[in-house]
């Protein structure tokens, strides 16, 4: 009887460890970078005081970044002294498994450290720095695979508030946005390092976005918004396919696209606005037409989500609910103030920048509160995007990550 005891344990410990792995996050705004998780069954209402605390660490150093999340690790980059790492921490506890050394942090009158969120893919950890170095590590244990610095090799300029872009796997390739002349985006083999294109046709600098692929009609297509531009290029080449010059502007463009349907979505803030591009393939290439322009969702830097044909996200200050077909403004609230989101199970995760965590319901019929909680101040914005995996949301602050248990009871 102790024996079959034993065994019955043993399954459903394997069981829940295989839910568990099942539920990752392994790069920037999750599986297909859309900033919506596939988790289910959680809280529909925090308590006043907001979900329960599991863990809670403060040995990040600087930075902004986000998280990656697989199996039994969290990997997030922060700062250790003058050094730029990346951190592996233990999923169930939050304690520090190795640190790696990308480089020389550097600081910046937004705050220092890197911006970026580690990339995995098998048994490799893919993490880029605030100063452009760029390496790939062993998950086990951090060790170097290779390394190289993005701007040095490819003549790239470091924008005015450090390199934020978070690597992006293509098969056997890693895209980075390196914003050098002929070298605007570069393609690399995942395993070596080495360069296997550059976009001849695409000089643009590096903003702060980070890139998406998909499949239009057929065509690999990478979508990325630049200094200057939404662009998209050839996967398989590099070759640049459009070129949207209204969507940006000259200050900060950080929003990573939306795809859906063959359509894109850019947006930036600084009175710019959004748009949607509706793209046709035609002989090997994409052409992009103009669907529409609105003013009415200027995102800075929170990110928007797609859910059932509505995109969430704040268009400056304001949480907006759109039509994503038509741009049709659905709902504006001031929410928990400019922030970030994720979303999942039918709700918006809300990071306000000033240290706010929120719930709303994920409905275009009014915006409905579902529970809001504080986090200490950390002395610079909370910009950093929260993520939910396995029941949890992990919220960075700086140095500061904590794991909130969110699953319903």
């Amino acid at each position: 009887m102790r024996r079959l005891r034993l065994i019955l344990i043993l399954l459903v410990c394997s069981a829940m460890t295989a839910a568990v792995a099942g539920q990752d996050w392994s790069q920037w705004r999750g599986p297909d970078r859309s900033g919506v998780s596939a988790e289910t069954g959680l809280l529909k209402q925090w308590p006043p005081a907001g979900p329960s605390l599991s863990w809670s660490v403060s040995s990040l150093g600087k930075g902004y970044g986000s998280m990656a999340i697989r199996g039994d690790f969290v990997y997030v980059q922060g700062t250790q002294g003058g050094s730029s790492v990346v951190f592996c921490l233990k999923r169930a506890t939050g304690a520090t498994v190795w640190v790696r050394v990308l480089g020389r942090t550097l600081d910046q009158d937004k705050g220092g450290g890197p911006r970026g969120t580690p990339t995995l893919d098998g048994e490799r950890v893919y993490a880029l720095s605030e100063n452009g170095d760029l390496a790939c590590l062993k998950a086990a244990d951090g060790s170097v695979v290779w390394a190289r610095n993005i701007l040095t090799d490819f003549g790239g300029a470091n924008p005015q508030w450090l390199v934020s872009e978070s690597p992006l796997i293509d098969g056997d390739n890693l895209i980075v946005t390196p914003g050098g002349r002929g070298s605007g985006i570069v393609a690399l083999n995942k395993a070596t390092g080495k360069t296997v294109w550059t976009t001849s046709e695409l000089s643009d600098p590096a903003a702060y976005s980070s890139a998406i692929v998909a499949d239009v009609h057929g065509v690999r297509t990478i979508m990325q918004l630049t200094a200057q531009a939404g662009v998209g290029v050839r996967a398989k080449d590099g070759k640049l396919l459009w070129r949207y010059a209204k969507v940006a502007n000259d200050t900060a463009n950080v929003t990573t696209p939306v795809f859906f349907d063959n359509t894109v979505f850019y947006t930036s803030a600084y009175n710019t606005g959004a748009a949607l591009l509706r793209l046709k393939a035609e002989a090997g290439t994409v052409k992009a037409d103009e669907g529409y322009f609105t003013r009415d969702m200027m995102n800075h830097h929170g990110g928007v989500v797609l859910i059932k044909g509505y995109l969430y996200g704040f268009s400056n200050a304001i949480l907006t609910c759109m039509e994503f077909a038509t741009g049709k403004v659905m709902w504006r609230n001031r929410s928990v103030g400019k922030g970030s989101l994720t979303a999942a199970d039918g709700l918006l995760f809300l990071m306000g920048e000033g240290n706010t965590v929120g719930l709303a319901e994920a409905s275009p019929t009014a915006y409905v509160e579902k529970g809001r909680f504080q986090i200490a101040d950390q002395g610079w914005p909370s910009w950093a995007h929260p993520v939910i995996t396995g029941g949890m949301l992990y919220i960075r602050n700086q140095g500061v990550l904590a794991s909130y248990d969110v699953r319903a009871k």
